[in-house]
């Protein structure tokens, strides 16, 4: 062996002795986002984990150190097609991997199951999920990180009541535990504000035409109908009632409130469609311009519904590790509910259950195919 041979593989050894002591001087923390990455509601799924990629490469342009050693994030990404049995299957993937801080999943039908299995691991979930079941459950390490259904159902019920004066409304749902929690929110109070709630029909996630149920409705001159379901099924009632020449107001929560809506549904949706949605409006919040531009500038596009919740989750968790010293999910999750975080949605501090202290909600119509708000509570 030559003197170039030996300069050579001393300097190959070198290199991987400093690769080999870089990566002593870092921990590896794996964030898992679980989302619909296929069918209908891929839209909402790549949103949601574009907001929690933004969150992941910040932190490793900046990187924050955790009992003397950088973190390095990793996210890992899975589809859990908004269906509980491929969420379940979902998360017993990003569990086997390693995973312990999870960002998702989207949809309350998913998070009820999957969030056992999380729990059963010792994983931190950090989920929009709105069903109120979602944190009775009683897991430790379970955080809402928006409104629930409690509070978009009756907040939409209580601008209908008050603001719009309706006396006579109609609700559907489409049986998931979404829709059905939402839309039994909005009944109750609905009820309690005086009115009449004349009609309760029934749809499934999968379906397209409400014709059948729309004309039964037609009858009992309802001056709303309140749709507990998600966009790619509202659009199409929304065009479906015009057809129909039922002039009545859709409303519906915050899987509603989204670009999709206005794209789907094109003139059928406009000032006639009114939806509910949890935190502030990004526009007004001191970091929500910036925070825009940041994601449009990386992902070439707006952020919709959730990117900024989905974001300040996993910059919570990342917070939680540096109050907490440590990136064991139990002292992480003792410091996030000891704490309080100021994010681009808003402020994140949780009650003993995992529920926001306080979350603002913003009632919405739309413009031009886009959501603008209207009033906030």
């Amino acid at each position: 062996m030559g003197l170039k041979d030996n300069v050579k593989y001393a300097a190959a050894a070198m290199a991987v002795l400093a690769a080999t002591a870089v990566q002593a001087q870092e921990t590896v923390v794996k964030i898992g986002h679980s989302g619909p990455l296929s069918g209908a509601q891929a839209f909402s799924g790549k949103d949601n984990e574009n907001g929690a990629r933004l969150a992941v490469e910040e932190l490793n342009a900046k990187p924050i150190t955790v009992a003397g050693k950088k973190l390095k994030f990793e996210l890992l990404s899975e589809d859990d097609q908004g269906d509980p049995k491929a969420g379940v299957a979902a998360a017993q993937k990003l569990i086997d991997n390693g995973v312990r801080f999870i960002v998702g999943p989207y949809n309350s039908g998913v998070t009820i199951p999957a969030s056992r299995a999380y729990n059963d691991a010792g994983a931190l979930v950090a989920t929009v999920a709105t069903n109120p079941k979602i944190t009775q459950q009683g897991y430790k390490g379970l955080f809402r990180v928006n409104a629930s259904d409690t509070q978009l159902g009756s907040k939409m019920a209580l601008y209908a009541a008050n603001v719009l004066k309706f006396k006579n409304v109609a609700v559907i749902d489409d049986r998931t535990a979404f829709g059905q929690g939402v839309a039994e929110e909005f009944k109750k109070q609905a009820r309690a504000s005086g009115m009449t709630v004349a009609g309760h029909e029934f749809t499934t996630d999968r379906a397209f035409d409400f014709n059948a149920i729309l004309t039964k409705l037609k009858n009992k001159k309802i001056e709303a109908i309140f749709f507990g379901g998600y966009a790619p099924q509202a659009a199409p009632m929304a065009r479906q009632m015009k057809q129909l020449g039922i002039n009545a107001k859709l409303l519906g929560g915050d899987t509603i409130c989204t670009a999709e809506m206005g794209k789907l549904g094109g003139e059928s949706v406009g000032e006639n469609v009114l939806c509910s949605q949890g935190g502030a409006v990004l526009d007004k919040a001191s970091a929500g311009p910036a925070f825009k531009a940041r994601f449009k500038a990386r992902f070439k596009k707006d952020p919709d519904v959730y990117a900024a919740a989905y974001y300040d989750a996993t910059m919570l968790y990342a917070q939680g590790m540096q109050k907490s010293a440590s990136v064991d999910p139990q002292k992480v999750g003792a410091a996030i509910s000891a704490g309080t975080y100021q994010g681009v949605a808003g402020s994140y501090a949780f009650d003993a259950r995992g529920d926001m202290k306080e979350s603002p909600v913003t009632i919405y119509t739309f413009k031009g195919g886009q959501p603008v708000p209207l009033s906030s509570y």
